[in-house]
């Protein structure tokens, strides 16, 4: 029995972490073509959480069997994304990164920052060319819909990414039950004290697809021009 309140992560095969591979994409890197490493397993348990078999899951691929693919995607694809689930959490993931930046590829990291350790020493080698920061929520909310305690984990990741001045994007997922107007307002302050510019993606929750925790369908509506801000333009993603 847990009874420090503390997530209980699945264990995740060293071996296998890949739950899945996504062999072609055209939207996940901006004007690449690009392959998904699924990675199993993640320690946040987000309420609307559309990949909860990834989450929760085992992986089944070894790395050494991505590497064979990516071989023969040498000059056909531009870039490797790597997802989950949360990629960052596995233990020889510098080592993977490392020997796909070898191969000649470019590597996106989608992450919810809870691994600033290890996105700091993936900055200091140079091995990310993009990165996409999940912004889950306000730290009022955070935990309550995360159900973890790493909002200040996330800030620190946050900090570290707008040093690196690499290229990245900050994005949210928008549910009307779980994030109200001010919620958004809040988490656009919060950008702006931090002197973020830019494109601010927020992500329409998909009703009717499977999730982690049951929730009622969100009214997904934003006026994004009047969200906006002189520095922080509001894109809204379907």
């Amino acid at each position: 029995m847990n009874t420090n309140n503390e997530l209980i992560l699945p264990k995740v095969s060293v071996s296998t972490p890949i739950y899945s591979l996504t062999s072609f994409t055209l939207l996940d890197y901006p004007h690449k073509s690009a392959c998904i490493l699924w990675f199993a397993g993640c320690n946040m348990r987000c309420l609307y959480c559309y990949n909860p078999e990834i989450v929760l899951g085992k992986g089944s691929l070894s790395f050494e069997k991505i590497l064979s693919f990516l071989h023969t995607r040498k000059n056909l694809l531009d870039a490797v994304v790597f997802s989950g689930g949360e990629c960052l959490l596995h233990k020889k993931i510098i080592s993977f990164i490392t020997e796909v930046k070898k191969m000649g590829f470019l590597v996106k990291i989608d992450t919810n920052g809870s691994s600033p350790e290890v996105m700091q020493e993936l900055l200091s080698k140079n091995r990310i060319d993009y990165i996409a920061l999940d912004f889950k929520a306000p730290k009022s909310k955070f935990k309550a819909i995360t159900k973890s305690n790493l909002y200040d984990t996330f800030e620190k990741t946050f900090d570290l990414i707008l040093q690196a001045k690499i290229p990245f994007e900050v994005r949210t997922t928008y549910h009307s039950e779980l994030l109200l107007e001010e919620d958004l307002k809040e988490m656009i302050r919060f950008l702006e004290s931090k002197n973020y510019s830019g494109n601010y993606y927020i992500q329409y929750f998909k009703n009717d697809v499977e999730t982690l925790s049951k929730l009622e369908r969100s009214n997904n509506r934003i006026d994004a021009e009047k969200l906006s801000t002189n520095t922080i333009q509001i894109v809204l993603r379907e």
